[in-house]
């Protein structure tokens, strides 16, 4: 078998068998066949596409081209989910304790955050003391005790997947369904859980900005995992403006926090219990999704989710006093009041500026070696479809540095419109691709 003539095939539009595939990934991950050959490969799959087999199979080799976490010892179904990336998405932190509080596992490995903002993992750091790096062991036996743990993605996860994306971003073959979807699809399945459910964001602030887009990906990424013989459910979600009212890491915390205390903002509320709703319908734990969302705000207002939290971040070292006394966590020295200059309605946000802004004041990672400042972001008073009258206050900018400050407002101030007339307001929910 040689590399030239898969190429060639794919250059035709041929579609190529399960062992071809898994020859071109387990070569390539091995150093055995050239960027110049993968690089070529990867550009005819983005002019020809791939079939459903052939996606299939592109992700289960990049998933066995590494560790399989195996998860059997975990007694019941084990739930995880995963987002496609937004702007103020804290939910793995509330819907987490949520579902666990009501004895499904959840056994979840996340990645640190490069962009905007920061990941799970440095989010969970905020509480001092916090360790993602505990034993596999620890792990599962975490996960038996108290239904939930949370560990950082080992570099032995789906080495095929780092490889190929690293080359990908340097030859504009990023943006092919096939090559997302088991992107994502592969790190999944490798991390082990019986059930998967993924948030797919559309809009301003997400990868895919249509709807229609994340239609595609949230159908081929259920396919792959029904296809690998797990639960898999996609709800497509709204990223045309913040989720939540906070961004940046320990803002986020604090929020998560309110939440788990039945104090959300509609559209973290929306998801969360829309995501964790079909973590318990996958795990068996309900048979309808209006079951599913009595038991979890029944869950939120004894308390009994926040105390899971307390729980989880104890076990992993932390501090769980932060739970309970969210004012501990250290403060920005600098906040600046981002006010409008006329009365209007807020009609739209380029919630991928936002994002940016909050890199911008330090709140996430331009370069893997960067340094987050946990204490920055942005807190906002409104969103998409407020009244403004003039000198209302938007939202509050937290810095630690004048010129990041200054530099944050403009990137803010432009990526806020406001009209004189009132728009709709947008749903949070946008659909779901359940198990076909």
């Amino acid at each position: 078998m040689r590399m030239y003539d898969l190429i060639m095939k794919k250059k035709h539009g041929e579609a190529l068998s399960e062992a071809e595939i898994r020859f071109f990934v387990n070569g390539y991950t091995k150093g055995e066949i050239p960027d110049y050959q993968v690089s070529a490969f990867l550009m005819a799959v983005c002019f020809n596409g791939m079939d459903e087999a052939e996606t299939l199979a592109l992700t289960m080799a990049m998933a066995e081209s590494g560790e399989m976490l195996d998860l059997s010892a975990i007694h019941g179904l084990k739930a995880d989910k995963h987002s496609t990336g937004g702007v103020g998405d804290k939910t793995s932190l509330i819907l987490g304790p949520m579902v666990a509080s009501l004895g499904v596992p959840v056994a979840k490995m996340s990645g640190r955050g490069l962009g905007h903002t920061g990941g799970t993992i440095d989010k969970l750091e905020s509480f001092p003391g916090f360790s993602v790096s505990i034993s596999n062991e620890q792990f599962i036996r975490n996960v038996n005790h108290m239904k939930l743990a949370i560990i950082g993605q080992t570099a032995e996860l789906a080495p095929a997947d780092k490889k190929l994306y690293a080359l990908r971003d340097v030859t504009a073959t990023v943006d092919q369904l096939s090559l997302i979807a088991s992107s994502i699809m592969s790190k999944k399945l490798a991390a082990g859980s019986d059930v998967i459910v993924l948030d797919v964001k559309a809009g301003s602030g997400a990868f895919m900005k249509t709807f229609e887009d994340a239609k595609r990906l949230a159908e081929t990424m259920v396919k792959i995992g029904n296809g690998a013989g797990r639960r898999t459910y996609a709800v497509i979600s709204d990223m045309n403006q913040p989720l939540g009212f906070a961004v940046g890491n320990i803002l986020e915390v604090k929020e998560a926090i309110e939440a788990l205390n039945g104090r959300a903002p509609e559209d973290l509320n929306d998801a969360c219990m829309t995501l964790a709703s079909y973590m318990l319908l996958g795990a068996e734990r309900v048979k309808e999704i209006t079951e599913a969302k009595e038991l979890l705000c029944e869950t939120v207002r004894s308390g009994a989710a926040l105390r899971k939290l307390a729980e989880f971040v104890k076990a992993q070292g932390g501090d769980e006093r932060y739970v309970y006394e969210p004012d501990r966590f250290p403060k920005a020295s600098l906040t600046y009041e981002v006010k409008a200059e006329t009365e209007g309605y807020i009609t739209s946000m380029n919630t991928e500026e936002i994002g940016l802004t909050s890199l911008v004041l330090g709140g996430g990672r331009e370069t893997k070696e960067s340094e987050i400042d946990l204490t920055v972001g942005i807190v906002f008073k409104k969103k998409i479809g407020a009244k403004l009258t003039k000198d209302d206050t938007i939202a509050v900018l937290h810095a630690n540095d004048r010129e990041r400050l200054t530099a944050a407002i403009t990137r803010f101030q432009n990526a806020i419109r406001i009209e004189q007339a009132p728009c709709e307001p947008i749903p949070h929910i946008l659909g779901v691709v359940e198990q076909s």
